[in-house]
């Protein structure tokens, strides 16, 4: 039987987002970076204005609007103006490269993009940029010719009255970060995004007095989704432009944030490159971490600084933060917690039953927070989505109390010897051995193991270099049978756009690899 959450008891439209704040402070800083303050009313006039100058512009409801954007307070604005007109904001991870930016605005249909400056560049070797309908927006240019976005944020605004737009009119179009393929348009409409909303403020409790920095990018689910909830529940956005473990440090000593929300390598940066210490987190009542399996090593590292632990949750575009450990119940050390209100779990084995509690089984997940699909991808939107269930693709098991246990995705299982082996687990094991710096696990093909286990490290500076055969032997002295027959050192390790060891990357260079191999 599916375990539900409790029900969503606070939804509103994603138009009266910044309703709670205006209402209660208007005139009190809502977004704090570490060179920009706006109060509420800032907020307000200043999307206000913008969204007036996208409807001259001739954007209509439901156009795509592209960014390119680092942590700016202009991308929420630029966030808000979409929800104010029915745009459709479509923000590109900031790291992408012109192909990739080609891709995202090939495959969403952008009518235009907001872009910084900085990456000037890229956007002259795309093929695309150039030909949007609406054209192009730069923020950050010292002058020069085209629209700048700070000339159109401070005109003066008019009387005249904005669209009326319903609910099921997509609000926000996320790309995935591509570990299983080409990136996908996540499709959320302003239905399910106001239910995302609603869900992460109970799931996280977010009251009208809670500060929440949030060292990732605004253009991913994460950052953007936990920041624009803390603003609707009333509460404001502490903004780390770059989110270095130093600036994070700063804002964390200066801003006295109670939530702090940053993905497992941001964490270690802070804890391990930086000065930090119990006091600099006095104020946070919850410290959040997802995107990855948190590691066990980072997980006493910083409980030894802080003083407490890192609670983890578990969350897709897709479906917005589905689990958390309660904060006001009890955080389960290496469990992604319980479900969130307005959510109803079901694992299943391969035939589609649902397995029992204690059993590994893929997550299918029902809520009012699922997508509405993948943008003009009916196909794969067809594959994840059956009879009102979204397919996660992930391996999850249950306890007898519903926290659940990440175990690792589907396509990344390696089968050993028929024997599941979860890559995570292995890369748990390894990342304390003190000389490792970071850990990839992937399966390599064999005729007679069906799969084997392989291990790309890198080292820690400084460290003496271990031989392969002292990481195998302290990987099974862990986990057993599960430990890799294979260590690969590299000198850096390949990371996705979410900041995640990309394993397609290392199965990449281990394809590569075996074909040099098999040609000598």
């Amino acid at each position: 039987m599916p375990l539900a959450g409790p029900p969503l008891t606070w939804q509103r439209s994603v138009n009266q987002l910044l309703d709670e704040g205006l209402k209660l402070k208007p005139d009190v800083p809502a977004l704090i970076s570490t060179r920009t303050t706006m109060t509420w009313r800032d907020l307000e006039d200043a999307s206000g204005r913008l969204a007036e100058q996208y409807l001259t512009l001739g954007l209509r409801p439901g156009d795509r609007v592209a960014s390119l954007m680092p942590n700016r307070a202009a991308l929420v604005i630029h966030y808000l103006a979409c929800f104010r007109v029915g745009l459709v904001a479509t923000p590109l991870n900031y790291r992408y490269t012109a192909d990739e930016i080609d891709h995202a605005l090939s495959v969403s249909g952008a009518s235009l993009l907001l872009y910084h400056a900085e990456r000037e560049s890229c956007i002259a070797a795309s093929r695309y940029a150039g030909r949007l309908s609406r054209g192009v927006i730069r923020y950050g240019a010292d002058g020069g010719p085209g629209r700048h976005y700070e000339e159109l944020v401070v005109r003066p605004r008019s009387d005249a009255a904005l669209p009326q737009v319903g609910d099921d009119v997509p609000a926000f179009v996320y790309f995935t970060s591509g570990s299983t393929g080409k990136p996908k348009g996540v499709t959320h409409s302003r239905r399910t995004y106001a239910a995302m909303l609603a869900a992460t403020i109970a799931g996280m409790e977010i009251q009208p007095n809670d500060v929440i920095l949030t060292g990732t990018s605004l253009s991913h689910i994460g950052g953007s989704l936990f920041g624009l909830s803390t603003l609707a529940a009333g509460g404001q956005i502490v903004l780390p432009r770059i989110g270095s473990g130093e600036e994070v440090l700063t804002l964390l000593r200066q801003q006295r944030p109670t939530i702090l929300w940053m993905l497992p390598v941001g964490l270690f940066t802070l804890v391990d490159d930086h000065d930090a210490a119990a006091a600099d987190f006095s104020s946070v009542r919850l410290c959040l971490s997802g995107g990855d399996k948190v590691a066990r090593v980072l997980e006493q590292r910083f409980t030894e600084i802080a003083g407490f632990p890192i609670d983890e949750s578990y969350g897709m575009t897709e479906i917005g933060l589905s689990m958390i450990n309660p904060p006001s119940g009890e955080n389960r050390l290496g469990s992604v917690g319980q479900p969130c209100p307005g959510y109803e779990l079901s694992l299943r084995d391969e035939t589609g039953n649902e397995v029992p509690v204690g059993t590994a089984g893929r997550l299918w997940v029902r809520s009012p927070t699922n997508m509405v699909g993948y943008w003009d991808n009916a196909q794969a939107t067809a594959e994840t989505i059956v009879e009102g269930w979204l397919d996660t693709g992930d391996l999850m098991r249950l306890d007898d109390e519903g926290y659940a246990w990440f175990c690792g995705r589907k396509k990344q299982i390696i089968v050993h010897d028929g024997s599941n082996i979860c890559p995570q687990e292995v890369e748990e094991a390894i990342e304390e051995h003190p000389a490792i710096d970071a850990v990839g696990v992937i399966g390599l093909h064999d005729l007679v193991h069906g799969e084997n286990v392989r291990a790309y490290v890198t080292l820690r500076p400084g460290a003496a270099r271990p031989t392969s055969d002292e990481i195998i032997q302290f990987a099974r002295e862990r986990i057993g049978y599960k430990a890799p027959e294979e260590i690969v050192v590299l000198d850096t390790m390949p990371l996705n756009a979410t900041g995640k060891v990309d394993r397609v990357a290392l199965k990449t260079l281990a394809e590569a690899g075996l074909a040099a191999n098999h040609r000598e």
